[in-house]
């Protein structure tokens, strides 16, 4: 027996590689593949949770303190996507981070923002709204087959584009961009390239800076295995005075300085205004803490491999994909030309969790750091009876 191949060992390595199932009581209810639509915490972050609850109860933390630890969560974060601390600011939601960008841009008649058309639905509704209150121009890219290339954004991209905005993984296929050519495209243009990252941090390594990326925000609900209500913001320290805030509050002061009036951070620190969702931002450093002991490259390595296989095994079985092939991320989105209703029928008897799409006619299946290739092959099995 050829040493590593077989044994108890190896088999133990196959259920459960990343050492992580014990963490994550999910993997006990049932087959969970749906973490690009809200991902279970492991019981570290949910024991963050529950201690500040019961600080709360008991003796509740002083502002300072939480300001601290906030503080600390805001190095973490900064060490996760290679940028400096004061590059780092912390919103609510990803959808804020766009709004602040846009409004900062002062645009005008004749502007015009590029956008493609696997981008999130808010950046839509944004976009649309500008074009109709300020006379701007939003120029959609579309996919072919799924996939969106520089080549494809470059002939949208003209010297009156002022933002290119983009999702750094799709949530609608898990289409991952290689963002350094679409910032070199926008920089050669004098425009700002933002990323939503929200289906992105977590999921593999991420680099501020080898990417290009001007400003980012991700929520923290996904693949950063924290909870709702916390959204960090990265802008480039060049931008930061540039990009003003659009609302004012306490908590961004810096200094008081006589007769009320005050200085505001010149960090990225100017955008927290106000009170922060701080049980949020202990459990984000629970999450971070626990990714960075687990390793984002072992999660992007084991993860990618099971959408791989996941998505072989699908065409395979004669599916359409929206998902292309050699896609480096752990979405798996499917089209469901028939048997819609069975699938339903089908997945939900098996307990089985993932994300119906479009009225029913795509799956999106997205397996996280806990599944394993036994969960994959199980969903195939699943899928055959619904082909």
């Amino acid at each position: 027996m050829p040493l590593g191949t077989e044994g108890p060992q190896n088999d133990r390595e196959d259920q459960d590689p990343l050492g992580v199932r014990r963490d994550f009581p999910v993997v006990r209810e049932g087959l969970y593949l749906n973490s690009a639509y809200i991902a279970p915490v492991p019981v570290p972050v949910a024991d963050a949770a529950r201690l500040f609850a019961e600080r709360k109860v008991s003796k509740p933390i002083p502002l300072d303190e939480m300001l601290q630890k906030t503080g600390e969560v805001r190095r973490q974060f900064a060490r996760l996507v290679g940028a400096d601390p004061d590059e780092i600011g912390f919103l609510f939601a990803t959808s804020e981070g766009e709004n602040i960008v846009a409004s900062a841009l002062d645009l005008k008649p004749g502007d015009n923002v590029v956008v493609d058309e696997l981008h999130y639905n808010t950046t839509f509704v944004l976009y649309r709204h500008l074009e109709e209150t300020r006379r701007i121009s939003l120029r959609i890219v579309k996919h072919r087959d799924g996939r969106v290339t520089a080549d494809d954004v470059a002939r949208a991209v003209d010297d009156r584009t002022r933002l290119l905005s983009v999702a750094w993984v799709s949530h609608q296929n898990g289409f991952r961009h290689d963002l350094r050519p679409l910032a070199d495209l926008a920089h050669a243009h004098g425009a700002l390239l933002y990323a939503d990252a929200v289906q992105a941090l977590g999921m593999f390594p991420a680099d501020v800076r080898a990417a290009g990326v001007d400003c980012m925000t991700s929520g923290t609900y996904k693949w950063l295995l924290g909870g709702f209500g916390v959204a960090p913001f990265f802008i480039r320290r060049e931008l930061i005075e540039k990009v003003r805030v659009d609302r004012f509050g306490a908590l961004h002061v810096e200094k008081e300085l006589p007769d009320h009036r005050y200085e505001i951070y010149r960090t990225a620190r100017k955008f927290e205004y106000a009170t922060l969702p701080f049980a949020e931002i202990y459990q984000l450093g629970a999450s971070l803490a626990y990714l960075e002991r687990v390793g984002v490259g072992r999660i992007e390595r084991h993860t990618v491999a099971l959408a791989r296989e996941l998505r072989e095994g699908l065409a395979t079985l004669g599916f359409r994909l929206f998902t292309p092939p050699d896609n480096h991320s752990s979405i798996v989105s499917v089209r469901l030309d028939k048997n819609q209703a069975r699938a339903r029928e089908v997945l939900d008897g098996d307990n089985v969790q993932v994300s119906f799409r479009e009225n029913g006619s795509m799956i999106r299946v997205s397996p996280a750091l806990f599944n394993t290739r036994d969960e994959i092959r199980r969903f195939l099995d699943a899928a055959k009876r619904f082909a």
